[in-house]
């Protein structure tokens, strides 16, 4: 499992090669999504955040850019991975993880 940094090379993670110029990719910051999709920060959740880079510039919205999105090679590249388990929206990613959060927390009550 790779995130978009890996597979598109846009050089915008910690340390990548673009920083200076470009700065840190919003995607590669930590946040509330931190983790979709098994990624780093949002890495494999990229679509939904604001400001990553798209066709070599900053891209706007998830609603602005969404459409462009479902195209790129990535986001097939995720959905391929992920098959019955993969999230489009925000919406869905937070509720497989409060699902994911509560299903731990029975086991490890069970486990007591």
């Amino acid at each position: 499992m790779k995130n978009c940094w890996e597979i598109m090379k846009c050089g915008r993670q910690e340390n990548g090669e673009n920083v200076d110029e470009l700065g840190i990719c919003p995607a590669a910051l930590p946040n509330e999504f931190e983790g979709v999709h098994n990624g780093i920060a949002c890495g494999r959740f990229c679509w939904t955040i604001t400001g990553t880079l798209c066709h070599g510039k900053a891209s706007g919205t998830f609603a602005q850019k969404f459409v462009s999105c479902v195209e790129c090679t990535f986001f097939k590249y995720v959905q391929d991975e992920e098959g019955r388990n993969f999230h489009v929206t925000p919406k869905q990613a937070k509720e497989n993880n409060r699902n994911y959060v509560l299903q731990n927390n029975m086991q490890r009550d069970k486990k007591k």
